[in-house]
């Protein structure tokens, strides 16, 4: 029996538990550990947020990013050092020691409601029962493949979350299908790794940003910073996502379409030129298995024929993927366009069932597609979880750290 269990090892589920921890409230954390940044991002990638907005959040402004690369002598600089991935995966492993150590490396594959609570089935034979259940599942169960390459055999597909180790392709013909940065980090790393790489897109050019440099007082003013990126906009997801569950329901999915469109760091762009070639403009109508490779029929009347076709075509919350929730509970989760929605503590309409995370993108907005979200919701979702468990907490703890907003 706990009072809390949280379901996910990620930056969400651990900066929850950090808190959570720090407040004295019994809980119990499952998954494994940063297992999407370790397991299923390519090895040798950078990440695309700036070292600020690269952290797990602790209570007390500890155990953050910046720390970590001071003490163990690797360069670090809020903006203007791109983060590797190995780097990110060596200090989130450091957190987790350090501030939720009695972490469960288990998986939940069942969660029921049971009386007022629930009852977690774990893949280890165990069940445990819970008053509350935060589900920080982060992007595991979402992968989403375009409706024409659903034929094709498991070996001549991947999507990029299955793509770890790009040396693996070396030698073949791979094509990879989209135009955002986990399509041109994918492209660029396999063909560096010795694969010969096609990319397909049905934008008409591949989007980089520009070299951030030095900016001015006035520009600083005009396109504020924030973990989501530069802009107004990016700084109004960031500062005040609790607005957007207000907008009406069409305009929030337009927005989550198209806010932040495809578009790549500028230290990305010598990198693809030199390795890839392009198919813009071109959607793909069909695709089918011909002795042994993958034909791709594309608009215009152009045929692409390769070895392997990897799908940077994103991620998309649908309730529906998460198979460890039981039917009744599923069908107790109000929904909109199958994404759960929550309330302004990201409860769900199943009292005590909680969504964080990519899954709350829908009430929460593009902010919670960005691991600094964790820095908004961390704080807010403890205090509101310690107050349920009677933990001596206050409305102040309940605030995010908030800093940079405008000059960064």
């Amino acid at each position: 029996m706990t009072s809390v269990a949280v379901i996910g090892a990620g930056p969400y589920g651990l900066s929850i538990a950090a808190y959570l921890r720090d407040y004295g409230v019994n809980t119990r954390v499952f998954g494994i550990p940063l297992d999407t940044w370790r397991d299923h991002m390519p090895a040798g990638m950078l990440l695309k947020s700036d070292g600020f907005a690269s952290n797990v959040y602790g209570p007390k402004a500890v155990g953050t990013l910046a720390e970590y690369c001071r003490e163990n002598g690797i360069p670090y600089h809020d903006t203007d050092i791109p983060v590797p991935l190995q780097v990110f995966g060596d200090y989130a492993a450091d957190f987790q020691r350090r501030f939720v150590p009695d972490l469960e490396e288990v998986l939940v594959s069942g969660l029921a409601r049971e009386g007022s609570g629930f009852r977690l089935t774990l893949t280890d034979g165990q069940d445990v029962w819970a008053d509350r259940v935060v589900c920080a599942v982060g992007i595991t169960h979402f992968a989403r493949t375009p409706r024409e390459l659903r034929g094709l055999p498991a070996e001549r597909i991947s999507h990029t979350y299955d793509v770890h180790d790009p040396s693996v392709f070396a030698g073949r013909d791979v094509t990879v299908i989209g135009a955002g940065s986990s399509a041109v980090d994918t492209a660029v790393l396999l063909a560096e790794a010795g694969a010969t790489v096609s990319l397909v897109a049905r934008a008409n050019e591949v989007k980089f940003g520009g070299d951030p440099g030095p900016r001015g007082l006035w520009e600083k003013l005009r396109s504020p910073s924030s973990g989501v990126g530069p802009g107004l906009r990016n700084w109004l997801c960031e500062a005040m996502p609790s607005l957007f569950r207000f907008l009406p329901g069409e305009l929030r999915l337009r927005l989550i379409r198209t806010h932040l469109g495809p578009k790549s760091p500028h230290h990305m762009k010598e990198r693809f030129d030199a390795g890839v070639r392009t198919h813009l403009g071109r959607a793909i109508t069909a695709a089918r298995e011909v002795d042994g490779k993958v034909e791709l029929s594309l608009s215009g009347g152009q045929t692409v024929t390769t070895d392997h076709v990897v799908t940077a075509t994103g991620y998309y919350p649908d309730l529906a993927r998460l198979k460890f929730l039981s039917d009744d509970l599923r069908r107790a989760v109000r929904t909109h366009s199958r994404m759960p929605m929550v309330s302004r503590w990201f409860e769900s309409s199943v009292s005590g069932l909680y969504f964080v995370g990519p899954a709350a993108v829908d009430t929460f907005g593009p902010l919670m597609r960005f691991m600094v979200g964790a820095e908004y919701v961390a704080p807010r979702i403890a205090y509101r979880l310690a107050r349920r468990a009677g933990a001596p907490v206050s409305v102040a703890q309940a605030r995010p750290r908030r800093r940079r907003w405008l000059v960064r």
